[in-house]
């Protein structure tokens, strides 16, 4: 079954690898999902202490607003691949 991988190619679109899990490019897309997984955590802490202030500016929220959108797309593409690696239907395991 082919695995998604956790970026696009240069044209934005979807990348898959054929292979038993073990290869380089496997390797690889593992890091770069513990990468993704953890930078959507550390954004999530500071947008907790962000969100906690009494006034934000609108380029703040902003900004707070476009990279929780990016980390959101980045775990969901991760939590896909691994649900379909995991032969659960619809993507995320149950």
């Amino acid at each position: 079954m082919p695995r998604l991988l956790p970026w696009v190619s240069p044209e934005g679109k979807t990348c898959f690898v054929l292979g038993d899990g073990e290869g380089f490019v496997s390797r690889m897309a593992d890091r770069v999902e513990a990468v993704q997984l953890d930078m959507a955590e550390g954004l999530v802490a500071h947008a907790d202490g962000m969100l906690g202030e009494s006034r934000l500016s609108e380029r703040e929220l902003r900004f707070l607003a476009r990279n929780l959108t990016r980390a959101l797309r980045d775990v969901r593409r991760v939590a896909v691949s691994r649900g379909a690696r995991l032969g659960a239907s619809g993507g995320v395991p149950g």
